[in-house]
């Protein structure tokens, strides 16, 4: 059972399996990840997908890379894929995180009037116990799935702009 959770909701100006495609994308998905921002502490994470790059369940996406001089490391496994309308991965193992411990993350797209309704969410535990994880894991959830989610809804606005 993971004790926390954050979700982030934004219309998208586009079909949901245009929308799906995009987020289907883990390398696109987790951009955010592989820029280097004060909410990655300057850092930055890598990408690296297996044969099924991440499309199909049981699929393994796993993300590396330093943050302040520490080595992170997470093992993620697709759990749902349900093409349009759901995603769900989560974590495998014991990850190597700064602030979020073990997770469960996903999306899931309704049909809108003007496009598509996204939900990104992710259920998580705290990495420890200490004031780092209690200060910070809940920014870092907000601005990951907020980040996941905007930058949906920017790749469609900008193609109509």
């Amino acid at each position: 059972m993971l004790d926390h959770h954050c979700e982030s909701t934004v219309l998208v100006s586009a079909p949901m399996d245009s929308v799906f495609a995009r987020l289907d994308d883990h390398v696109r998905l987790a951009a955010h990840m592989s820029e280097s921002s004060w909410q990655m502490a300057g850092g930055r994470m890598s990408v690296s997908l297996d044969a099924e790059r991440g499309r199909k369940v049981g699929s393994h996406i796993v993300l590396s890379g330093r943050i302040l001089g520490i080595s992170l490391f997470v093992d993620e496994v697709v759990t749902v894929r349900d093409p349009p309308q759901r995603k769900t991965w989560e974590t495998v193992g014991r990850p190597r995180l700064l602030v979020i411990g073990g997770y469960r993350m996903g999306f899931e797209l309704a049909p809108e009037s003007s496009g598509s309704r996204l939900r990104v969410f992710i259920d998580y535990d705290l990495a420890s116990d200490g004031l780092l994880a209690r200060w910070l894991g809940s920014a870092y959830a907000r601005w990951c799935t907020g980040r996941m989610a905007r930058d949906a809804a920017a790749a469609f606005s900008a193609r109509q702009g």
